[in-house]
């Protein structure tokens, strides 16, 4: 073996495991954000000031609003985002930066973020082509945060926008429960899944670690491995529900595994002769409107939870259909689905208005405010605006009573919070607030509309100016 591949060797960051702590949060990018950085760096042009937009182009099909979120990750990477002596030896050692600067890689282990952010606060309703964040920083920063930032605000944006329509659909009083763990991209997806799913409107999540991590109770059932295993080891259906209700008498039975019907006759015997109080079944199969209205009749007021590939339409189905049921258990039409594809684009650098000319693909130049007109609660346009038009960042009564209200806020200064940190219930109240004030159109499941989104007089201007002065 020569020397060259014995060092890479030594200088290898392998990990098998591939488990992600806040030490890999620098290399946890695509290999352009750092090329360019290192170009950035060459020209030295790497500490001109750069603005960065974070915004969707359309909405996902079927979809007339979004409510952002995964702002809270983003603060976290940026604050902790550091290069290691290690890690930069295991760059160097790829081979790739050969030909940059040797003074880059003291750019690298130099410090963390040291820009400013700009977002709207989460749960906060939000159109296309609004931005839901902007980066102002030195130019090799702003550039290399792109790949986290874009992964936890587009995943988490697409999981609180499913669980607040899922909570507009099913109506406060229903119990709605995360159940989409199994079905997550990936474990770490699964935990942002669980946050986002809470935060945009749901109850609890049965996964345990994220709900202990975010300070609330995990809620689950039980599945039907074990009332297969207690009837064939101890006799029977029954046996199998009086052991679980023993140990976990808050938790529902699942009741379909065998005859679903049968085995409600069965408890309601139960139930009626006081022998067991029961908090709640469940059903995961069948014809859920008859076997809900089955299992009413024989179980009261018993609380009856649905699972199964259960999403917004079909919510809105079985309640149509004169299904009784008080709750559901959502999992994979909720962690999955077709992704909001927000995009993080350049808007301004050295204080030049910059913007993407590409087909179907064209951005506003400049730094940007969204100002949004609010009467008797309701959203009545967006005014897409340059960030100075108006830099008070306060609310306005304007005439006919609305209310003009500027949607992002300074969240970081200098690398630092100035935005005190929110808690799961406090964002969860504002996107059932913020769903409150959109049109009804907006909330339609089929062909839904969206909000008004004008362009202000300026900047259109500085569009047009922008592109004569290519």
């Amino acid at each position: 073996m020569n020397n060259d591949n014995q060092d890479c060797e030594n200088q290898s960051y392998e990990n098998r495991e591939l488990t992600i702590n806040s030490n890999d949060y620098s290399l946890l990018t695509d290999l352009y954000q750092l090329t360019m950085a290192a170009c950035y760096h060459a020209e030295g042009v790497e500490q001109k000031s750069a603005s960065f937009e974070l915004f969707v182009r359309r909405l996902p099909e079927g979809f007339g609003y979004l409510i952002a979120m995964g702002l809270a990750q983003v603060l976290e990477y940026l604050e902790k985002l550091r290069f290691s002596e290690g890690q930069i030896k295991a760059l160097q050692a790829t081979g790739i930066f050969a030909k940059a600067p040797e003074e880059f890689w003291q750019l690298l282990a130099s410090g963390g973020f040291s820009g400013d952010v700009w977002a709207v606060p989460e749960g906060t309703v939000i159109f296309a082509n609004e931005p839901i964040l902007r980066v102002e920083a030195p130019l090799w920063q702003a550039q290399l945060v792109e790949t986290y930032i874009l992964n936890a605000i587009n995943y988490q944006t697409l999981i609180a926008t499913r669980a607040a329509r899922l909570r507009d659909i099913a109506g406060k009083s229903a119990k709605l429960l995360e159940f989409g763990t199994r079905r997550a991209f990936s474990p770490q997806g699964s935990l942002w899944a669980a946050r986002a799913a809470l935060a945009g409107g749901l109850d609890a999540t049965s996964n345990v670690l994220a709900a202990l991590l975010l300070g609330t109770q995990p809620s689950g059932t039980m599945a039907h491995a074990l009332v297969m295993a207690l009837s064939a080891i101890e006799g029977g259906e029954d046996k199998a529900f009086t052991a679980f209700h023993r140990y976990f008498p808050g938790a529902p039975l699942l009741i379909d595994t065998y005859d679903t019907v049968a085995a409600a006759e069965r408890l309601a015997s139960k139930v009626n002769s006081g022998e067991i109080e029961l908090n709640g079944v469940r059903l995961d199969s069948g014809d859920l409107v008859e076997l809900s209205q089955k299992v009413r009749s024989l179980l009261g007021d018993v609380p009856i939870l649905a699972s199964g590939d259960i999403d917004e339409w079909e919510i809105a189905r079985l309640k149509a259909a004169g299904a009784q049921i008080d709750g559901y258990g959502i999992g994979t039409k909720l962690v999955t689905g077709e992704p909001v594809n927000g995009v993080y684009k350049l808007v301004e650098i050295d204080g030049i208005p910059v913007m993407k000319e590409s087909s179907g693909k064209l951005t506003y130049p400049g730094r940007k405010q969204i100002f949004r007109c609010l009467s008797a609660g309701k959203i009545q346009a967006d005014c897409l605006s340059l960030a100075t038009e108006d830099t008070s960042g306060e609310s306005k009564i304007l005439s006919q009573g609305l209310i003009q209200q500027p949607l992002l806020k300074l969240i970081m200064k200098s690398g630092q919070r100035v935005a005190k940190s929110e808690t799961i219930a406090q964002i969860s109240e504002r996107t059932t607030l913020s769903v409150a004030t959109l049109p009804e159109s907006a909330k339609k499941l089929n062909e839904p509309g969206t909000a008004n989104v004008e362009i202000s007089p300026a900047l259109i201007q500085l569009s047009e100016k922008t592109r004569r002065n290519k």
